[in-house]
């Protein structure tokens, strides 16, 4: 279908259904419609149904699920439409709900429209006798047929609207993950540090960081190629999500260095889930490991155990200077940072 196609506007009288997602008519605005419109009238029901919806099943055979039954089956309208005696009319009068129970004497059926007047539903009224509507009693139904429409466009604005805040939370979220090794990235990673070190702080709790590096990470890089270093930080990264809580986050910092941040966890927690770490990692034999030969990670850690007046940045400053005297002691081993005794 061209775009031309998709956005003609019908002519008056004009019918046409279009697919599309529409507010379930047992919803609550709309019940009130229908109960408002059996009042005005004076009728035995009042129904509002569109063209998209579900028709009522054979074996459903209560009064309402028979009227609405009834309404489903007629073509769908183009103008205001009112049956003073179903019978007496060559097409209704054929109707099994007209020539046997329940025996539907009145029938009058509204066109309901969406924004681009194209039609998409009706408001009907139904009733066991025959009976006449005058002219202000057929302008009270379009007037009532104008507030559904009013309820489905507000209903329909509504969905579109909370969809789209989905796909931007979605979104959102995609730009905070690392596209390699699905973690969160940098910009999200710090972030959530100083949210942690803000909470634990009004909370009393101390906060701990591990930066884990990989030992060696550019001869790696020269010596197996850049794709398979990515499979090993993709790996790297799962065994590290292996050994932390479901509450604890974990970030690539940089390059093939991970942050991970443990809300709650003092140093010496710290540094047990750093040794934790470091153990858990080896060299894949499908990427030239062996029995003799293992892929190592260093890591520093810091914990406002240490540095309790410590911000965000500091504590992320810390924690970079402990892996960098991790690869200065020989690497394969964690260093906790510590205050300077002055």
């Amino acid at each position: 279908m061209s775009m031309a196609e998709q956005t003609r506007q019908p002519e008056r009288g004009e019918t046409a259904v279009e697919p599309g997602f529409f507010p379930d008519p047992a919803d609550a605005q709309i019940a009130r419609i229908q109960r408002i419109g059996k009042r005005l009238f004076s009728v035995a029901s009042c129904l509002v149904h569109w063209y998209d919806g579900a028709a009522s099943s054979d074996s459903e055979r209560s009064m309402a699920s028979i009227e609405a039954a009834f309404c489903q089956q007629l073509p769908p309208l183009s103008t205001l439409r009112v049956v003073s005696d179903t019978r007496a009319d060559a097409e209704l009068a054929k109707h099994r709900s007209v020539l046997g129970a329940p025996y539907i004497r009145f029938y009058a059926g509204c066109p309901l429209y969406n924004e681009s007047r194209m039609v998409v539903g009706s408001l009907s009224l139904i009733d066991y006798t025959p009976r006449m509507l005058d002219q202000e009693e057929r302008q009270l139904m379009l007037d009532l047929a104008a507030q559904a429409e009013r309820e489905l466009r507000l209903q329909t604005v509504g969905a579109a609207q909370l969809d789209l805040l989905k796909k931007n939370k979605s979104l959102r979220r995609d730009s905070l993950l690392d596209p390699l090794i699905g973690t969160w990235n940098r910009v999200a990673i710090e972030r959530l540090v100083a949210v942690e070190q803000a909470r634990c702080s009004n909370n009393r709790l101390p906060l701990s960081l591990v930066l884990v590096g990989v030992d060696h990470f550019k001869n790696l890089n020269d010596s197996l190629g850049q794709s398979a270093c990515d499979t090993i930080l993709v790996k790297i990264a799962s065994r590290l999500r292996s050994c932390i809580r479901p509450g604890d986050a974990l970030g690539r910092y940089i390059g093939d260095q991970l942050l991970v941040v443990l809300p709650g966890a003092s140093h010496i927690v710290a540094e047990s889930v750093a040794e934790r770490m470091r153990r858990a990692v080896t060299l894949p034999p499908e990427l030239g490991g062996d029995a003799s030969s293992s892929l190592t990670v260093s890591a520093g850690t810091v914990s406002t155990n240490l540095f309790p007046s410590a911000t965000a940045e500091e504590l992320i400053r810390q924690v970079d200077l402990a892996l960098y005297a991790a690869k200065g002691a020989g690497r394969n081993c964690v260093v906790q940072a510590k205050p300077v005794l002055s």
